[in-house]
C-alpha cells in the first residue's frame, strides 16, 4: 500500500496512453505524478470508486462535491482546472471512448489490477444530494423549466448576496477603465444596456428573466421608464419586489412570478433579456424570439445578452457538460452566437449590433469566486458544504472557459423595424450609445417634404 499512488498513476497513464498532468496523493499518504503539477488528494477508496464508475468530469465533480477528493494544501484551484481542461482538449483524449475491449485488454487489465489492489472495487456510490435527479416531464415544458430554475436560483437570496455583492446582478459585468470594483462594473453594464435600448422617460420596458430586479431599478431611477420584470424563481421575485418597495418605485416597477410564454400585455417600447435565453432551449427558441417580437412596438429594441458556445468541430459530436447539467443549470443549452442571430432574424428582428464581452465575464467570475471564498464559513452555513463546493467549482471553471475562448457571451441588439423599414436608430454607434440628459424625451425626427417640379418629394441626404 505504500506505493498506492504510484500504482494508480502508472495504470492510468498506461490506459490513456498519455501522462495525466496531475500529482495524486492517495489515502495511504503516498504521492506520485509529474513534479510541480497540481496535486489532488484521494481521501478514501470511495473517491477512486467514483472515478472507476464515471471516468470523466462527472466522476471528478461527484468526488469533489462529496468531499472524497480534495486539492492538496497550497494547490491553486485555477491552475488545477486549467491543467485538466488542457488535457481534456487534447485530440487523443477528446475523441477517446473507452469500451469493453479497452478494459479487458492489456492496459485495461493493468488499471483494473491497480484498482483491485487498492480495494476500491464495489457498487457505484450514491451521487451527492446536490445532484439533480432525472428530470420529469417534457423538456422545456413550463413545469420542468420551473423545477430547473428553482434548482439554481432558489438556493437562497442571502447566499447569492455573499457571492454577487451589493449589486445583486448575476450576469457579466462591464469593466470600463473607470470601474474599480465589481459593483461599479455591474452598474456600468446596467447603464450600457439602457443606452443600447435607447431608454427615455415615459417608455415602457420589459425585462425577461429579471433576477433580483437590479436592471429594473436602474432603468426606472436613471432613465425614467416604467418597467415590468418577470421571473419564475420565487425567491428572486420576493427580493426584487422588496427592493422595488424600498426604493419607492412601486408605482413604476412591477415584478411578476411569470413565465415568458405567459406575457400578454404588450406592447413594450424596449425589451431586455439578460442571462435568460440560455434556459430557453433550442426547441423553444423560436417561441421565445417570436414572442418577444410580438411584444415590441414597431421601432422598439431588444437587447439579448446570452452566453454562447463555440461551434462544433466538424466530424465530432456535440458535447455537453455533465457537471453543469447535473449540478448547476439543468436543461440549460448554449448555442453559437451565429445561431442566435439567425433565430432572432427568423422571428422578424433586424440585428443591428453584436458585442462580445467574453473577457469581461472571466473577470466577473473571478470576483464572484473571491467573494465566495472570503465568506466561505457563512456560505457553508447557509447552503451546506456540498452546494458551496458546486458553486466554487462551476464559477472557477467557467472563468477559465471564458478566458480560454471555450465559451463566450454576447450582447445582441435587435430592432423590430417599422412597416416602412425604419429601425429608429441614430446613424452611428457613438450617437446611440450617448446617455440622454435627464428628463429629455425621445426625439422623433421629422422630415419636411419639399415639392419639386418632378411631382414627388426631394431626396433627403
Amino acid at each position: 500500500m505504500a506505493k498506492l499512488a504510484g500504482q494508480l498513476v502508472e495504470a492510468l497513464d498506461g490506459l490513456l496512453g498519455v501522462p495525466v498532468p496531475l500529482r495524486v496523493q492517495a489515502w495511504d499518504g503516498s504521492v506520485a505524478g509529474p513534479p510541480g503539477a497540481p496535486t489532488v488528494v484521494l481521501r478514501n477508496r470511495r473517491a477512486l470508486r467514483r472515478l472507476v464508475w464515471q471516468p470523466n468530469e462527472l466522476g471528478l465533480a461527484r468526488a469533489y462535491v462529496a468531499g472524497d477528493l480534495e486539492l492538496a494544501p497550497g494547490t491553486d484551484l485555477y491552475e488545477t482546472l486549467s491543467a485538466v481542461a488542457r488535457f481534456a482538449e487534447r485530440p487523443e483524449i477528446r475523441t477517446m471512448a473507452l469500451g469493453p475491449r479497452d478494459v479487458i485488454g492489456p492496459r485495461g487489465r493493468k488499471a483494473l489490477g491497480a484498482v483491485l489492489r487498492a480495494g476500491a472495487l464495489g457498487p457505484e456510490p450514491t451521487p451527492p444530494p446536490e445532484e439533480v435527479r432525472r428530470a420529469q416531464g417534457r423538456l422545456h415544458s413550463r413545469s420542468r423549466d420551473r423545477a430547473a430554475i428553482s434548482h439554481h436560483y432558489d438556493v437562497g437570496n442571502e447566499f447569492y448576496g455573499l457571492v454577487l455583492g451589493s449589486s445583486m446582478v448575476y450576469s457579466c459585468a462591464y469593466w470600463t477603465p473607470e470601474a474599480k470594483s465589481l459593483e461599479a462594473a455591474q452598474e456600468a453594464k446596467l447603464d450600457l444596456i439602457c443606452r443600447k435600448l435607447g431608454l427615455r422617460p415615459g417608455m415602457r420596458l420589459l425585462d425577461v428573466g429579471c433576477g433580483w430586479g437590479s436592471l429594473l431599478l436602474h432603468a426606472a431611477k436613471h432613465y425614467g421608464v416604467t418597467a415590468v420584470g418577470v421571473s419564475i424563481s420565487k425567491e428572486q421575485v420576493a427580493l426584487a419586489r422588496a427592493r422595488v418597495e424600498e426604493a419607492g418605485l412601486a408605482d413604476r416597477v412591477e415584478v411578476r412570478l411569470q413565465d415568458y410564454r405567459e406575457i400578454a400585455d404588450g406592447p413594450f417600447d424596449a425589451i431586455s433579456s439578460v442571462g435568460m435565453a440560455e434556459h430557453v432551449g433550442s426547441e423553444q427558441y423560436r417561441v421565445y424570439a417570436e414572442g418577444l417580437y410580438r411584444l415590441l412596438v414597431p421601432g422598439g429594441r431588444l437587447l439579448n445578452h446570452q452566453i454562447a458556445r463555440r461551434p462544433d468541430i466538424p466530424g465530432e459530436p456535440h458535447r455537453t457538460s455533465s457537471f453543469i447539467d447535473r449540478y448547476v443549470f439543468p436543461d440549460g443549452e448554449l448555442s453559437p452566437v451565429g445561431s442566435t442571430v439567425a433565430r432572432l432574424e427568423e422571428a422578424g428582428f433586424e440585428v443591428r449590433d453584436v458585442e462580445s464581452l467574453r473577457e469581461h465575464y472571466g473577470l466577473t467570475l473571478r470576483e464572484w469566486v473571491a467573494n465566495l471564498e472570503a465568506h466561505w464559513t457563512e456560505a457553508v452555513r447557509l447552503v451546506g458544504r456540498g452546494r458551496a463546493r458546486v458553486w466554487r467549482l462551476y464559477m472557477a471553471a467557467s472563468a477559465l472557459a471564458f478566458e480560454q475562448n471555450r465559451i463566450g457571451v454576447n450582447q445582441v441588439l435587435a430592432v423590430r423595424s417599422t412597416e416602412e423599414g425604419s429601425a429608429g436608430l441614430p446613424p452611428t454607434r457613438e450617437e446611440w450609445l450617448v446617455r440622454p440628459a435627464a428628463g429629455v424625451p425621445a426625439a422623433t425626427p421629422v422630415v419636411t417634404a419639399a415639392e419639386t417640379d418632378l411631382g414627388d418629394s426631394r431626396s433627403v441626404r
